[in-house]
């Protein structure tokens, strides 16, 4: 059957499936399931990349660079001198633009920076928590076609709040050894001195074991094709991650009142990333569900990314009627999206029903483009239905906790043979003995 439909011409193809969700759902949770799962062979193919570069190095590394980007590297970063040049080439307009969101991207940031915190009881104990910044991170920025700067400004920003120290960027380099000028003019907003010339899971494997000419770091975030989230994956512990991204989403929740040529448009915004992309409609409006569903058939031809807006939707696109917004929200909240735009007469009074989403989009005129690049709030956002427990890239991603305790002789006389009785309910003698020997000291 599925041959047979692709073999149908384009015109009698709708590009969005309807689904009435209370007489559908079962099939309509089967449809919008979404899976972090990976290929036997991709995985086969981390796999041996990533034991090449911990065992060989550079030697590996090199090989691999040349194999899948075309390029031996010689100087394997790109010179502060060729980064302010791709700058000062820039088109004057799009830098103010740049500098701009970054100015919005990090003021956001600073919002969320943490403190320090210390507490005295009685007996002069001291507990607290100490805020302390990553040393070292490597943030990943796809090259080649998919080169975002606006993924450059959205790593820096919360890394450079937090206060790391040593910030180093990868990308895909060219043949030539060239890397794409608006990712270095980007990387000049935000202040980025040095990039290497790296891609794919054999640069995540780098930065993650250490060679000869790329340090090994604490931890590794942004986004990339499924070979550098499954290298991410396999290197978590050797250094934290933020997530493994994938394919990107949008639901729209929208009622009578919506304009279909927004929700048109913001549903082929997130289609034309990648045929694996996922836009859902979810209206209790058959009027609009059918003035959607048609202008989308009418409009895909118009967009310069149709055909990979036409797969994405395809394959996993949908409108779902429901029967009030309440149930939309509950399709949603299944759903789990990455992003979540609401096209509603009153966005803020069904928002404490939504519970799971990486970013949320009040009204018609907070399109998702919006958070991509100019708001703000980080656009690193959990994908796969992990909204349920992941949270947006943020300054929290590059500090760490340290618990500080610090009890007196008094308080430790007060509490010691509690703190043994529970250690011999555990029957871990030494514990209970540390303890004991201490209160022996002080009688």
């Amino acid at each position: 059957m599925k041959a047979l439909y692709r073999e149908l011409p384009k015109k009698k193809r709708a590009v969005l499936r309807l689904f009435a969700y209370a007489e559908e759902k079962p099939e309509l949770q089967r449809y919008l399931r979404r899976s972090a799962a990976f290929e036997p062979e991709v995985r086969e193919v981390v796999l041996e990349i990533l034991k090449n570069i911990e065992e060989r190095g550079d030697a590996a590394l090199f090989e691999y660079t040349e194999r899948f980007q075309g390029f031996r590297p010689g100087e394997v970063t790109v010179s502060a001198e060729e980064i302010k040049k791709a700058y000062r080439s820039a088109e004057r307009g799009f830098m103010a633009v740049l500098e701009e969101a970054y100015a919005n991207i990090t003021a956001f940031h600073e919002l969320e920076s943490e403190k320090s915190f210390f507490c005295e009881g009685e007996n002069r104990v001291i507990l607290g928590q100490r805020v302390t910044p990553l040393e070292r991170v490597m943030l990943y920025i796809p090259g080649g076609k998919a080169a975002y700067p606006s993924s450059l400004l959205m790593n820096v920003a919360p890394a450079r709040v937090a206060g790391v120290q040593e910030i180093f960027l990868t990308t895909p380099c060219d043949g030539e050894g060239k890397i794409s000028p608006h990712i270095l003019a980007a990387a000049h907003v935000a202040g980025v001195d040095t990039i290497y010339k790296f891609g794919g899971a054999q640069a995540v494997g780098a930065f993650a074991f250490g060679t000869e000419r790329v340090p090994k770091v604490d931890k590794i975030t942004g986004p990339g094709n499924k070979y550098v989230a499954l290298a991410k994956k396999e290197v978590f512990g050797h250094v934290s991650i933020d997530s493994i991204a994938g394919p990107s989403e949008v639901v729209v929740i929208a009622d009578g009142s919506a304009d279909p040529e927004f929700i048109v448009l913001d549903l082929f915004a997130q289609s034309e990333h990648d045929p694996d992309a996922s836009s859902v409609l979810i209206t209790d409006s058959a009027e609009l569900a059918t003035a959607v569903k048609t202008l989308a058939d009418e409009m895909v031809a118009t967009m310069e990314r149709s055909d990979i807006i036409r797969q994405a939707l395809r394959a996993n696109g949908a409108i779902v009627q429901t029967k009030d917004i309440r149930e939309a929200c509950e399709v949603s909240n299944m759903i789990a999206p990455e992003h979540l735009e609401l096209h509603v007469r009153d966005s803020w009074e069904i928002l404490p029903d939504l519970k799971h989403a990486g970013a949320i989009f009040m009204g018609s005129y907070s399109c998702e483009s919006v958070g991509d690049y100019f708001a703000g709030p980080n656009h690193t956002l959990p994908t796969n239905g992990t909204a349920r427990f992941f949270s947006p890239l943020s300054v929290r991603d590059f500090i760490k906790h340290t618990s500080i305790i610090s009890y007196s002789k008094e308080q430790l006389a007060l509490s010691g043979e509690k703190i043994a009785q529970f250690a011999d309910h555990e029957r871990l003698q030494a514990h209970a003995e540390a303890v004991r020997a201490r209160l022996r000291k002080l009688r």
